[in-house]
């Protein structure tokens, strides 16, 4: 009877496939098509006659598949509603497509296979074990049909595996009742997969491709097995299964699949007792198939052996992993005879033409090299000096995929897009390479620093080779590129790393000190004009410049070396620009210099006369130094100067030089321009019209600026008391003590810098009236965009790559535009970095100044409102952090908090709501994440101002991450107590709500980051120290709803719905007896229709000696169902019909335990039986 409506309905779908599937449909065709197609599924009454006729072999592949889709949609939005004799017909048309319903396995189509055995496996979801309990037998007598069949049960077994584990797809008792029955049967289905697997591998050999594909189907179903099976079943019958997957490595069509099984075999935690038998893999027959599949196929690169180089490399990693976890644990694990040959293999790895194969060697040597036993043995010692040699190949950059100078660079090709990516990941590489070498240093330090040595000989003795890739600088210079440049870097880089470890794992009386000597002679004796191999001069001069606190007498060799590099030019009196490399050079030798004075004040003070007049010879000339230079030398005799250890001697050397920058700052020209935002445009240039091309006259004004500024910074960040009390004593740097016996110390520098401060705080309020309409109109065309983002940061913030690899390094021209953002920003920042350090380096001097707050708050906090957010991060960024050493500044932290209330969060909420067409992607883009980073900071401030354990660098690690990145756990969980400031604000009634209303709000905003950590850190710690307090129930309200919202906004995300719900649990069990309000808002919350069980829920809250009181995991649960409503969708699955599978009766419900009397008679005899008079009369 339904045969002709089944026909014609078939018909009528094969035309809407075909449709559909033609390239050649109009657009408005395809849409009526696909729509009746869905209608069909949604409405049919004969969808399951229909499908089994399109899945027909008669028909086109994309016919059978839309076929065996519609069954498919059947089994999962249909099922539980289908009479018993329906679910039978169709399971057994189902078993019976797997039969006889498709081609061969070699021309059956994979898409086919997939949704066939997808079939399947969502009626196994619904009815197994309980209604089909001989699934798996009739699984295993499929097999035996063909190679086909085989490969769809590996498929199906496969498939069930993934979604009931991997990516729990089902209800939780139906999840549990799969796993269960797996896990029960485990022993029989690995028995069945390895004899099949054994049988199809053994006609393989035979050349059947037939058969290869059936192994690499059983490998891939294995591979969904091993990772969360238990340990047992992977190495029962001695290990057979790891010894099928260690022989299948030398099998060309296999050796992928199974070096993937092996990976996951051998990655496997739990327990070491369970994990020793892995350490097989160490005996003579696994390894030599290990290193036989290691061995080079042919000429150039195969993608596939490659691939497999790769998983073999991650198998060699894990194995390591795993021997340095059970050597010298609790199972005596002995180390292996056959370490030498693991060690070799891995060391072929090291030495790969690959660079990626490389790194993916450098945690595992690591974890060798720091091991306490394995670290001593004579092969890893051994070993370590193999890596050295090693190493000192590996760090010398090649292998760029656009070049062919080295083998490395066909490997580059498959695995970078381009040199920017390559480069990238060479840098991280390095990084690795010389945490490795360090570790290495540990076990043969006098080893690694003679292999340094020779190095470093060969290198200042060999010619300089520039290559082809040549600078555009001047004529015979290197390019980042040239031999000679990669083989310096490599070879800086790698005694850095070994010289540095040297002085801590070597006794003084050991140390090579003449050898280091002479390496520094030869360095300080080599002369190059080359600025990219000068830079690797200087830093080969700073690392072994410990070995000069050993022969002091070398010191001003060094000394002159520094200052020879700071005046350091390729071309001299040269108009145009210096390149980059020049101005590294430069700034490499002030850092060298200031780094020096830091660690060794002590030692260069003798030199320091020497060290001043040549600085004084050097500033003589304005033209010779830039600003920084100067400053960095300045601030190096600052260092250096605090170890008069002599009040008045340091404050008069202070005094002297400083004299320039302080009669120039507090000039009356000066306090015009810096009161004034008109003038102070004027002076700087801001309000000129320049032509690119000729010289803008006020730059030499703005240079000025700046050199006052950076020098009151470097002054009050370096000049600092004596550490010893006795010798701050003896100097005159005490002035008392506080109340409670803490010394009271002056720095020599407060006179100075308190004389600067007035016009300091002036230059702050003109520098933010500058964004008043009335300033801004006043900017010239040339320099409209001054106050905008330089490029740099935006890429920061943005997190995108810095641009593209330069390898000519031409002289860097910058715009006036470009010029101009650079003094404002740095400038600014500037600022307030000093206003940051002040309160640490002078102390009572700089927090007794009288109406200190007032005169900050009226130029710190001058025009907030027109402040872009860039200028705002600076100032939360750099200012506040400083201020909260002090207390005393709490009404200026609530006073900014406040602001933030009232400006910011609007911003936040509506943001992406008034979207501006006309704005650019990337603006928008830019002021987004500004906004999201700016909450951060917030949220930053004000939990490590107020709760006790919180780590100011939290967001350090993850300051750019974006909302989809996963949010890990909090590395730094705080006491849940106030810090002292915390208690100062919960004093003050409108400065703690105002922290609160921060930290609540805060759930809501679009920041996953933000949401985790007040959940989980910040709220509840806030708000228990006023829950006994009395809070209007209108705030409880607006509370609870905070959280209640943010579970809207952020419940999608499993570890923000945790924190959420728990918060809200402690919330509602803690307020609900005193505030009724809070039931009003559950009865608000979507599908609370019943309120029996918040009634209930509420009963045993206020009702504690109840009887039905429940244990804690069972009250989060019922409270999660409660406020299941509340919790956000992913806009993925707001729209997405949901598949409902229902629970079949419990398989394994534990029988409750008979109340027995004590003494009743048991299996092993009564107890009452030991004190019967039989026993007594023995």
């Amino acid at each position: 009877m339904m045969g002709e409506p089944v026909a014609d309905m078939c018909d009528r779908l094969v035309k809407a496939v075909n449709v559909m599937m033609d390239a050649e449909s109009s657009q408005i065709y395809r849409l009526e098509a696909l729509k009746f197609c869905e209608e069909f599924k949604e409405k049919c009454s004969f969808c399951v006659p229909c499908g089994l006729q399109l899945a027909d072999t008669t028909q086109t592949a994309v016919v059978r598949h839309f076929g065996l889709q519609i069954l498919e949609h059947v089994i999962k939005f249909r099922w539980n509603n289908m009479p018993q004799q329906e679910k039978v017909q169709l399971k057994n048309c189902a078993m019976g497509l797997l039969s006889t319903g498709t081609y061969s396995i070699l021309e059956e189509e994979s898409h086919i296979k997939d949704v066939l055995s997808r079939i399947i496996v969502e009626m196994i979801k619904r009815e197994w074990p309980q209604h089909w309990p001989d699934m798996l037998k009739e699984m295993e007598a499929l097999t035996s049909v063909g190679e086909a069949q085989t490969e769809l049960v590996m498929l199906i077994l496969l498939r069930l595996a993934e979604d009931v584990i991997t990516f729990r797809t089902l209800p939780t008792q139906r999840r549990r009742d799969i796993q269960q029955t797996l896990t029960q049967n485990m022993e029989s289905i690995f028995s069945f997969l390895l004899a099949i697997l054994q049988l199809h591998v053994d006609e393989y050999r035979k050349l059947a491709k037939a058969h290869c594909r059936v192994g690499v189907a059983t490998l891939n179903t294995l591979a969904g097995y091993i990772d969360w099976v238990a340990l047992a079943n992977i190495t029962n019958d001695n290990c057979r299964l790891l010894e099928m997957l260690c022989l299948l490595l030398s099998e060309t069509e296999l050796q992928l699949e199974a070096a993937e099984c092996l990976l996951i075999a051998i990655s496997r935690k739990g327990k070491l007792e369970d994990r020793k038998p892995l350490m097989v893999l160490f005996d003579d027959v696994a390894m030599h198939y290990i290193l036989s599949a290691a061995q080079p196929v042919g000429a150039g690169v195969v993608e596939r052996h490659y691939t497999f180089l790769k998983r073999l490399c991650q198998v060699l990693c894990a194995l390591g992993s795993q021997l340095c976890s059970l050597v010298g644990s609790d199972v005596e694990v002995e180390v292996p005879v056959n370490l030498s040959k693991y060690t070799e293999a891995f060391l072929a790895f090291t030495t790969h033409p690959s660079q990626f194969l490389r790194s993916s060697t450098q945690i595992t040597w690591g974890t060798l090299f720091r091991h306490e036993i394995l670290s001593k043995d004579p092969v890893i010692i051994q070993m370590t000096i193999k890596y050295f040699r090693a190493t000192m190949t590996n760090l010398v950059k090649t292998g760029f995929p656009s070049s062919n100078d080295s083998p490395s660079c066909e490997y580059s090709r498959h695995d970078f897009d381009s040199d920017e990516d390559f480069n990238s990941f060479f840098n991280s590489f390095r990084a690795q390479q010389g945490e490795v070498v360090r570790n290495a240093c540990r076990i043969v330090p006098l080893e690694a620093f003679q292999i340094a040595a020779e190095w470093l000989q060969y290198q200042t003795s060999a010619p300089i080779d520039i290559g082809t890739t040549v600078s555009k600088t001047a004529e015979g210079l290197c390019s980042i590129l040239s031999p000679s440049v990669v083989q310096w870097d490599a070879m800086t880089f790698f005694t850095e790393s070994v010289v540095g470890k040297i002085f801590k794992n070597v006794e003084d009386e050991k140390l090579p000190v003449d050898q280091g000597i002479e390496l520094l002679q030869a360095v300080l004796n080599y002369n190059t004009q080359d600025p990219l191999i000068l830079s690797c001069v200087l830093t080969n001069v700073s690392v072994l410049f410990p070995f000069v606190t050993h022969r002091p007498h070398f010191l001003p060799q060094v000394l002159y070396k520094l200052f020879a590099s700071i005046t350091f030019e390729v071309v001299e009196e040269s108009k145009a620009p210096r390149t980059r490399a020049v101005k590294n050079i430069r700034r490499h030798a002030c850092s060298s210099i200031i780094k020096m004075s830091r660690d060794y004040p002590q030692f260069i003070l003798p030199c320091f006369d020497m060290m001043y007049n040549h600085v004084k010879k050097l500033f003589s000339s304005e033209a010779l130094l830039n600003m920084l230079e100067k400053c960095a030398l300045m601030e190096a005799l600052v260092l250096i100067s605090n170890q008069f250890k002599d009040y008045n001697k340091q404050k008069h050397f202070l005094e002297e030089l400083m004299a320039t920058v302080v009669a120039r700052w507090t000039s009356d020209e000066m306090r015009r321009v810096l009161w004034d935002p008109a003038l102070f445009l004027d002076f700087v240039g801001a309000d000129q019209l320049v032509a690119e091309g000729t010289e803008h006259t006020t730059g030499i004004n703005r240079s000025r600026l700046s050199f006052c500024v950076y020098t009151i910074l470097g002054v009050v960040k370096r000049a600092r008391w004596p550490a010893d009390l006795e010798e701050a004593k003896a100097g005159g740097f005490v002035v008392g003590y506080s109340p409670n016996g803490a010394p009271i110390y002056r720095n020599p520098c407060s006179a100075q810098v308190l004389a600067l401060l007035p016009n300091l705080l002036a230059l702050i309020r003109t520098h933010n009236s500058l964004f008043l309409p009335e300033n801004m109109c006043r900017l010239s065309e040339t320099f409209s965009k001054a106050y905008d983002m330089i490029e740099v940061e935006k890429n920061m913030v943005l997190g995108l790559p810095q641009p593209a690899l330069d390898i000519y390094d031409p002289p860097v021209y910058k715009t006036h535009l470009e010029r101009m953002q650079g003094f404002f920003c740095t400038l600014y920042d500037n600022c307030y970095h000093i206003l940051g350090k002040a309160g640490l380096s002078l102390q009572q001097d700089f927090y007794t100044i009288e109406g200190l707050a007032e005169q900050i708050v009226g130029s710190v906090f001058v025009s907030l409102d027109n402040m872009p957010d860039h200028r705002l991060r600076t100032m939360l960024h750099i200012l506040l952090s400083h201020y909260l050493l002090c207390p005393l500044l709490g009404p200026l932290f609530a006073y900014m908090l406040q602001w933030y209330v009232d400006n910011l969060f609007p911003s936040v909420c509506s943001g992406e709501e008034e979207e501006d067409e006309s704005c650019e992607e990337n603006q928008e883009m830019l002021e987004e994440q500004l906004v999201r980073l700016l909450t951060r900071e917030v949220l930053d401030l004000l939990s490590k101002s107020t709760l006790l354990g919180e780590r100011s660098d939290y967001w350090d690690e993850e300051m750019m991450s974006t909302e989809s990145q996963a949010v890990t756990v909090s590395p730094a969980q705080p006491t849940g107590e106030l810090t002292e400031l915390g208690k100062c604000f919960l004093k003050h009634e409108d400065i703690y709500m105002t922290l609160l209303t921060i930290s609540f709000t805060s759930l809501s905003w679009k920041d996953t980051s933000n949401c985790h950590r007040s959940a989980s850190i910040v709220c509840w710690t806030l708000l228990r120290q006023v829950v006994g307090g009395n809070l209007l129930p209108e705030a409880v309200t607006w509370f609870y709803t905070s959280v209640l919202k943010g579970l809207q906004m952020h419940g999608q995300h499993e570890i923000c719905n945790s924190a959420l719900t728990q918060l809200a649990l402690l919330m509602y069990e803690n307020l609900r007896p005193r505030y009724m309000e809070l039931r009003a808002v559950m009865t608000q919350i979507p599908n609370i229709t019943h309120s029996s069980a918040l009634d209930q829920y509420d009963q045993r809250l206020l009702e504690p000696s109840s009887a039905q009181r429940l244990g804690e995991k069972k009250r989060k649960d019922q409270f999660k169902k409660l406020i299941a409503g509340a919790v956000g969708k992913a806009l993925a699955q707001q729209f997405k019909k949901e598949v409902h599978i229902r629970n079949l009766p419990s398989l394994f419900k534990k029988p409750k335990p008979e109340k027995r009397d004590i003494l009743e008679t048991s299996e092993s005899g009564a107890l009452a039986a030991l004190f019967s008079p039989v026993l007594d009369d023995i």
